[in-house]
């Protein structure tokens, strides 16, 4: 059900969108981020102005649809405020071991799940070394010295554009909300059902209708052992920002 302070018709003038798109609840936002998309380059406009005054703030989900509108539009000057303003794009893309994760924004930029998960998987073998990398997968120990500052980049891309839905840090809340039990915690993010295992990568969901927790997948770290490392990790016990 639509939010009674939007105003659907894109008739509507484009400051009655405004106002609510900086004061309202992210329900609210998030309806009237698409509203402003129709309206052309007006509405590109103000979304260009939304994300100029939270730029000093940490990326949320919201700044990400935003975002993701001017990123997928053909409009010249959606374009040149990204390249001026967000070179790298929304989330900075910060690393102790000199990687590159232009990559991985630009797929998940476009809701390219699939995409973002096998190079997901390819960054954290690159972190590991030319071992990891040359094997493609990871060892339980490789994981545990895994950077934080690494792992909450990575954390905060999906986070920031999968609304919030998917990340390591989600997985990690769903995991402790149900006491470390992993035979709950397989179907809770839709990776088993009874006995029988999510079969990659037909049977895994590629985008937002997907479990939260879901994404990403990396495949290689559904071992246990692997994958209680990576949700043990310090970096979750960081502010991600530090």
């Amino acid at each position: 059900m639509t939010d009674p302070m939007i105003l659907s018709d894109p008739a509507n003038d484009i400051d009655s969108l405004r106002q609510p798109l900086i004061a309202g609840s992210e329900k609210v936002q998030q309806q009237i981020i698409p509203q402003l998309a129709e309206l052309g380059n007006e509405g590109l406009d103000v979304l260009m102005e939304f994300l100029l005054k939270r730029r000093e703030n940490p990326a949320t989900w919201i700044d990400g649809k935003a975002y993701q509108v001017l990123y997928n539009s053909d409009a010249p000057q959606a374009k040149e405020f990204l390249r001026s303003c967000f070179p790298e794009g929304i989330v900075p893309l910060k690393s102790e071991c000199g990687i590159n994760y232009n990559s991985l924004q630009q797929l998940l930029a476009v809701q390219d799940f699939q995409a973002a998960d096998r190079v997901t998987i390819e960054k954290m073998c690159e972190l590991s070394g030319p071992t990891a990398v040359q094997r493609k997968w990871l060892y339980f120990t490789e994981v545990e010295n895994t950077s934080a500052v690494d792992l909450q980049t990575i954390n905060n891309l999906w986070l920031v554009h999968s609304e919030g839905k998917f990340g390591f840090s989600v997985q990690r809340e769903i995991w402790l909300s149900l006491g470390k039990n992993w035979e709950n915690f397989w179907p809770k993010i839709g990776w088993k059902a009874g006995n029988t295992w999510t079969r990659y990568p037909n049977e895994f969901t590629w985008d937002l209708s997907a479990p939260k927790g879901h994404l990403p997948l990396s495949n290689q770290l559904r071992g246990v052992r692997v994958f209680a490392s990576l949700l043990s990790h310090p970096a979750w016990l960081k502010n991600p920002e530090k």
